[in-house]
């Protein structure tokens, strides 16, 4: 326990007084420094968990969680293969597709899209793209000629909603001339905004039956996607995907989850994040070594002082405890204050985003990376932590400056005196 008396002494050595000026810049600047990493580590951890919340949420939205794609002539007798696939643990969407790529162009511009033909009740049951129309109707899609554009690729063309998109695709018509590309154009029923630029500006949706006629692929798709309930351990679910295919027996059929797909950019987000976690952390460190030293100078500056209280009653645990008390205080306050700022600018970050590109222009550019908003994701387990080290390492940073107070000799300081 902590007494009256070394309470008193420990916050008034926190007081600075003229003589004492440098100390208390020194402990200042140690505060400030224990502030600045504490917020700097919540702010940074923040963002980066709200970039791969939205990379990966935006990601899987578009892309099933695991896809068994098939041979170059397609995968034949989809709609029973499908039905199969919906006995798969946890399966909550299973969308056959066909995927090809076609030049989009209009009397504006041109732009390399990838056309996703899907039955209108998938894109339905798709609420990342479902609950992101915003212009047009869904319930119009498949129901006549058109197709759902992204918002970036409308506004990259020129276009408006109703008008019409030519899509030329490089498998072309043989004729007796040569290959002719296929050309077609169809109107623009719908338009879809999900925030992430690569989509916005990438995708095009067609209806099932409309692609098959476009991409000549008759009565076959060229891969089923399912979606799962846990997508973040799509294992099981593969493993019982791979059992139906084999089942099936159709030759040629590779099948993948998400995790897998995308394990390059899994697996930087991951190796990113715990790098600059150890790299911040570098900031409090840095911090807790300006406590050490400022304790150290106070220590030497009240030798006297010390000296005094010992040969009052003082026992060296009693002076250990006060010099802990005034390092500990510098750290309480300077990890509180850090919590605070950390959370009123993840909080308000956007906000904070959109005045300071008024002053330097564009800072994050959706072309590059891909978002078209600051994310901030809170993870409380992960603030509690950054919050728990700070304290620790300020408590051991004051530990030995408040040895070396404890073994202060009162002889020997009153004697230089």
């Amino acid at each position: 326990m902590i007494s009256t008396f070394e309470r008193t002494v420990a916050f008034r050595y926190l007081r600075s007084r003229r003589q004492e000026g440098f100390i208390s810049v020194t402990a200042g600047f140690s505060l400030m420094g224990i502030c600045l990493g504490v917020a700097a580590l919540i702010i940074v951890m923040s963002v980066m968990n709200g970039f791969r919340h939205e990379l990966i949420t935006r990601i899987l939205g578009f892309n099933g969680h695991i896809t068994i794609a098939g041979p170059s002539d397609g995968i034949g007798d989809y709609a029973s293969f499908a039905d199969a696939l919906g006995e798969v643990p946890g399966a909550i969407l299973v969308a056959p597709l066909i995927e090809g790529q076609v030049l989009a162009s209009s009397p504006y511009g041109q732009a390399g899209v990838i056309v996703r033909g899907i039955r209108p009740e998938d894109l339905a049951d798709q609420t990342l793209v479902a609950e992101n129309v915003k212009i047009g109707d869904l319930d119009e899609f498949g129901t006549k000629k058109g197709i759902i554009v992204g918002s970036k690729l409308m506004f990259r063309l020129g276009l408006n909603y109703g008008d019409t998109i030519t899509l030329l695709s490089p498998q072309g018509v043989p004729t007796a001339f040569g290959t002719i590309p296929r050309s077609v154009a169809y109107p623009i029923v719908g338009v879809f905004e999900v925030g992430m630029y690569e989509f916005d500006s990438g995708i095009v949706y067609m209806p099932l039956d409309e692609a098959q006629t476009y991409f000549r692929r008759g009565e076959t798709v060229t891969q089923i996607e399912v979606m799962v309930e846990d997508p973040e351990d799509p294992e099981d679910a593969r493993n019982a995907a791979f059992q139906i295919a084999l089942e099936r027996g159709t030759p040629g059929l590779r099948i993948a989850d998400w995790q897998q797909t995308n394990s390059h950019l899994y697996g930087a987000l991951q190796v990113e994040r715990n790098v600059m976690f150890l790299i911040l952390t570098l900031i409090i460190v840095v911090a807790a070594f300006n406590i050490i030293s400022s304790l150290i100078m106070l220590v030497k500056d009240k030798n006297g002082d010390i000296a005094i209280v010992r040969t009052m009653g003082a026992s060296r645990g009693s002076v250990m405890k006060i010099f802990l008390l005034t390092g500990a205080c510098i750290g309480i306050a300077g990890t509180l204050v850090g919590f605070v700022l950390g959370l009123l600018f993840c909080i308000y970050i956007e906000e904070i985003r959109q005045l300071v590109q008024l002053i330097t222009g564009p800072l994050f550019p959706a072309e590059v990376y891909f978002l078209t908003h600051m994310p901030a994701k809170l993870d409380w387990s992960e603030v509690l932590t950054i919050v728990a080290m700070a304290l620790g390492l300020t408590f051991l940073a004051a530990l030995y400056p408040a040895w070396r107070a404890a073994r202060v000799e009162p002889a020997e300081a009153l004697r230089y005196e």
